[in-house]
């Protein structure tokens, strides 16, 4: 097993970019994969997830090339050119990746088979499964989790379907399968989720009508190919926003080319709730997506009640966002944020059992935690902190190590080249230090 040693430091500094976003990197291929014509892709996330994506579009008959790590070339087959992969396709931990290929795949002429890592493996897929089977897909999984099996050949109508939970996983799925579909198919949110696919369906001559939380997809002739720069990731921006607002010198911590959807960016909101200093720079464009850089200052954070508006805009951040808390004066609660419980891991229990080893006092919820910070000492003592095999409760640990009065030792790191790559490199360049050890 791989595990973190975090050392105690007093202070980050300098400037740094942090990898393409893995969302819109997933997207870019698949939906360059069925576009007519040939699509380039820069700024690609050559994480694990990404290349298990990029992996299955070329066992499903797509020539990609890729000239450099994070430049993607993509020979469109057509929206009815893929073919059958002949094995099943496996997603390893990329829950992203599964559930949008189910969609992609449920309207092919051929069987498909979608399999993942010990982790996946005990993801639930019937929150994607079910709405495919009321359009009329063929999709079944092994009492709720994968394997995922399509049968192909079937006849999808589009439907007209209210998502109980806000996903935009389950709603890119529908989306991708009503690209097939005879009709329109119409998705409605409880409340605000991610909009990476609309914006790139769109941009790829797709016909979306969007009411709120309501997006109604028209199927189309085909997809257009297109040139498309992949912004910086917030989620991964999110841990060295974190780091900025403990412990910047006074110059503040630069993060450039942040990709700031606005989908995305509910930490930005909480954060500066609790008071931290965060100049956005430079906004611009980046195709259909929002881009800026972030200057952080280090400030003095304050507990507050999240808006529970704000939950579904912040659900992957919330780990690091918990570290902020232990770390503010006062309480900070966080509810109506269950989905943590499926996510890579219980990501609740996982950052309470954290908080146990390292002396936090909190409280754990249904749907959340409730977090008593300590501004003025070390909110962390040492410790051990097993990141249950979680990418982002181990690089948030890692970040705690700030404000930790010994070293954190963060165990079952492996997946963190699922979603970051280089990051201990980056973390090294504005003076964290985080090593990788053995166990």
């Amino acid at each position: 097993m791989r595990d973190f040693l975090a050392q105690p430091t007093a202070a980050v500094a300098g400037a740094i970019e942090v990898p393409g976003d893995k969302s819109i990197s997933h997207r870019a291929l698949m939906l360059a994969g069925v576009a007519d014509g040939t699509s380039e892709v820069t700024g690609f996330l050559a994480g694990e997830d990404c290349l298990a994506t990029l992996q299955a579009m070329r066992a499903l008959g797509v020539r990609i090339e890729q000239p450099s790590q994070t430049h993607v070339v993509v020979h469109g087959a057509g929206l009815r050119g893929l073919q059958a992969a002949g094995r099943a396709l496996d997603m390893g931990n990329a829950g992203t990746a599964m559930r949008l290929f189910t969609g992609l795949l449920a309207a092919q002429s051929f069987d498909s088979a979608l399999i993942g890592d010990a982790s996946l493996m005990k993801r639930p897929m019937e929150r994607v499964a079910k709405p495919l089977r009321l359009m009329g897909a063929s999709v079944e999984t092994e009492e709720g989790h994968p394997p995922v099996h399509i049968r192909g050949g079937q006849s999808l109508q589009g439907i007209d379907y209210l998502m109980p939970v806000a996903s935009a996983q389950v709603k890119s799925a529908l989306l991708l399968a009503g690209l097939y579909a005879e009709g329109p198919t119409s998705v409605t949110s409880p409340a605000v989720c991610r909009d990476h696919s609309e914006r790139m369906l769109q941009s790829c001559g797709v016909r979306l009508d969007i009411q709120g939380l309501r997006t109604t997809l028209h199927p189309p002739a085909r997809l257009v190919a297109q040139a498309l720069n992949v912004p910086g990731d917030f989620s991964s921006a999110a841990f060295f926003i974190v780091a900025g607002l403990l412990a910047a010198d006074p110059a503040g911590l630069l993060i450039r080319n942040v990709g700031l959807n606005p989908t995305r960016t509910g930490l930005l909101d909480i954060l500066r709730a609790m008071g931290g200093r965060i100049e956005v720079e430079r906004e611009r464009s980046s195709g259909a997506e929002p881009v800026a850089d972030l200057r952080v200052y280090a400030s003095a954070l304050r507990g507050i009640s999240v808006p529970p508006a704000l939950v579904p805009l912040a659900i992957d951040e919330f780990p690091v966002l918990f570290i902020a808390a232990a770390c503010a004066q006062g309480t900070t609660l966080v509810t109506g944020a269950e989905e943590l419980r499926v996510k890579e891991s219980d990501r609740i229990a996982a950052v309470a059992d954290g908080f146990t080893a390292l002396g936090v006092v909190h409280d754990v919820l249904r749907d959340g935690l409730r977090i008593h910070g300590r501004p003025d000492a070390p909110a962390f003592s040492g410790g051990t902190v097993d990141s249950r095999g979680d990418h982002r409760v181990a690089m948030a640990f890692a970040v705690a190590s700030l404000r930790a009065a010994a070293p954190l030792k963060i165990r079952d790191i492996a997946n963190v080249a699922t979603s970051f790559p280089g990051f201990l490199q980056l973390a090294a360049s504005i003076g964290l230090a985080v090593a990788e050890c053995g166990s």
